[in-house]
């Protein structure tokens, strides 16, 4: 299963031409029985069976959260819900195009 997340994570890095937003090493890998996007060492966005996660400002976060355009980040139903995270169900049914300031936001959040 993971690896079919990762590969979906990979295509949408891919399009959304992150690299160039750092000189930092950009890689997807394996994680649980999703994949994780690294810049670095840092995790700034996983794609699971839960959704489509990114690592955000907590304010921005609690916005989101609040406006129902996304979920606490929890992988697993009675598990801890990981801060920092905005969960986005469904990602495939969203155009490509929206998660490009959701990706360019989490870089900037893993590189300070």
């Amino acid at each position: 299963m993971a690896k079919k997340y990762k590969m979906k994570l990979f295509n949408l890095v891919s399009k959304m031409e992150l690299e160039k937003s750092t000189d930092l090493k950009i890689e997807v890998k394996h994680f649980f029985s999703g994949a994780a996007l690294y810049i670095g060492d840092d995790i700034c966005a996983s794609w699971s069976q839960v959704g489509l996660a990114f690592k955000l400002p907590e304010p921005d976060v609690e916005k989101l959260i609040a406006g129902g355009d996304a979920k606490p980040l929890q992988y697993f139903p009675k598990g801890h819900i990981k801060k920092g995270y905005a969960l986005f169900k469904n990602p495939t049914k969203r155009p490509t195009s929206e998660w490009k300031p959701y990706f360019d936001k989490a870089v900037q959040q893993v590189l300070g």
